[in-house]
């Protein structure tokens, strides 16, 4: 049975941790690659240019727009995301799963595109624990951590549209929890329609 790579979209409110727990899954298992998506927001401190995001302006970033060099954009908290397409089906034609770590809208953007794209949204243990992260990472404002949890809100009541959920409460064990969820959904019959296919044709032969 060959291997196709698959779509994972992950996502989450800010601060959850969605991205150090990508980072950890794909440092841990090569199935996996992470897409780096295109933002106008500017750096934080530690972030390089093509490894976090790729930082451009908001120039350049219509110019991809209008090239359809996107397979999905919004806007997040006063700026844009969106993710390069041509990464994403080279690595998904070399059976290699890609993950997205994208908002809810970018979410059901992939979700029309690649019906078998499968959405995972990251949940932390409780809301006081999600405003205690984004208080300790130190870098935003009394107002940015504000619109952060209101966007949060806002959030909460799409993720009923998500595939699946799980809660980021101790790293190791949601990395491991998130790599099970994934191989699991590779053996999902509607993604291996062509081996049952092969199957049924291989038992026709048995009644000749």
């Amino acid at each position: 049975m060959n291997r196709k790579g698959i779509i994972i979209v992950v996502s989450g409110f800010s601060g959850v941790g969605k991205g150090t727990i990508m980072r950890a899954l794909t440092s841990k298992y090569d199935q996996y690659a992470l897409s780096v998506s295109a933002t106008t927001r500017d750096p934080r401190p530690g972030e390089e240019n093509g490894r976090e995001y790729f930082f451009v302006s908001n120039e350049e970033f219509e110019k991809l727009i209008a090239e359809n060099g996107l397979i999905e954009y919004a806007g997040y908290v006063d700026h844009y995301y969106g993710t390069p397409r041509k990464f994403v089906e080279n690595k998904l034609n070399s059976g290699i799963d890609v993950i997205l770590e994208i908002e809810l809208q970018g979410a059901l953007q992939i979700k029309e595109q690649y019906k078998d794209a499968m959405l995972l949204f990251v949940m932390p243990p409780s809301a006081d624990e999600l405003e205690k992260r984004l208080r300790g990472r130190g870098t935003e404002t009394e107002e940015v951590i504000r619109k952060r949890l209101l966007r949060a809100n806002e959030e909460s009541v799409g993720i009923e549209n998500y595939d699946y959920i799980v809660v980021n409460d101790d790293l190791d064990s949601c990395v491991e929890r998130v790599h099970g969820i994934i191989n699991a959904a590779h053996m999902a019959a509607n993604r291996n329609q062509e081996f049952i296919d092969t199957i049924r044709q291989e038992l026709k032969e048995f009644l000749v």
